[in-house]
């Protein structure tokens, strides 16, 4: 039997807590009963392939270990959404390029339900600035909804 230890990788920053750096955001996605997005610029309601783009950001350097969707009010019939990450400057970064799914696809917001990450990508700390992002998709959002996207990470520095 083999004993096999791995050397530590990562590491805390900061360090004036012993009992870590966990970071944990929360986003908040709320539809009138026409199905637009509250506190914010949109006028019309939610339609297929529309992204809505949370403008607080996930900060350079944060490693999101998980992301958990809290859907307490449905959207409708048939709604889905992909749930991703795009950077704010605009540009990609070859070491860990954005996208628009890397938290899920097809997460259905049909139904009251508690979602986690559904993806299989490799946890990495986020080279710069990145919005969180939700693309609808299957349906229209044609009613109120309410869902909290609440993304636990691990800070380690920009």
């Amino acid at each position: 039997m083999a004993n096999v230890k791995v050397h530590a990788q990562g590491g805390q920053f900061g360090g004036a807590a012993r009992y870590g750096n966990l970071t944990t955001l929360r986003y908040d996605l709320i539809t009138s009963a026409a199905g637009v997005v509250a506190a914010s610029n949109a006028a019309a309601a939610l339609a297929i392939d529309d992204v809505v783009r949370f403008e607080y950001p996930l900060p350079a350097g944060l490693v999101v270990e998980d992301l958990q969707i809290v859907i307490s009010d449905n959207f409708g019939a048939d709604v889905t959404a992909d749930v991703g990450f795009v950077y704010a400057d605009g540009e990609d970064d070859a070491s860990y390029p954005q996208d628009a799914a890397a938290f899920g696809t097809g997460l259905l917001l049909s139904a009251a339900a508690r979602l986690r990450t559904a993806s299989t990508k490799k946890l990495a700390a986020l080279p710069k600035d990145a919005y969180l992002t939700v693309t609808i998709k299957g349906a229209a959002v044609a009613e109120a909804g309410v869902a909290q996207f609440v993304v636990h990470g691990e800070r380690l520095g920009a």
